[in-house]
């Protein structure tokens, strides 16, 4: 048995890495993502933007748990909305079942970037 050369055996494309700081149109912007933008935006390096960016979504979400509202300059504001007791149905069965009332986030836009979208 003979074994091929590696000049013989056919290259393999090879893939560029997308940049984790740019996600395409419609795509979501994960946790990395964002902490590499805010670590570029500032002069924090990417662990202290993490723990910057952790400590950030931290205290939204206590707010919200403590149900306040939470408002964000130039994004929009998160609040905690009640959600009435209602009838539903359950897919495939048609069974009527009792959901019970609750509480949801709701989000509202900011007009400056309503406006820009």
């Amino acid at each position: 048995m003979t074994k091929k050369s590696p000049a013989n055996t056919p290259s393999m494309p090879v893939a560029t890495p997308v940049p984790a700081s740019a996600p395409a149109e419609g795509e979501k912007l994960s946790k990395v993502q964002l902490i590499e933008q805010v670590a570029q935006r500032t002069s924090l390096n990417k662990q202290d933007a993490g723990r910057a960016v952790d400590a950030a979504l931290a205290a939204i979400a206590e707010a919200l748990r403590d149900g306040k509202t939470v408002g964000l300059p130039g994004l929009g504001t998160l609040d905690v909305r009640a959600t009435a007791a209602r009838t539903g149905v359950r897919p495939g069965t048609a069974e009527k079942i009792q959901i019970p009332a609750g509480k949801k986030v709701g989000f509202k836009v900011a007009t400056d970037l309503k406006k820009a979208l």
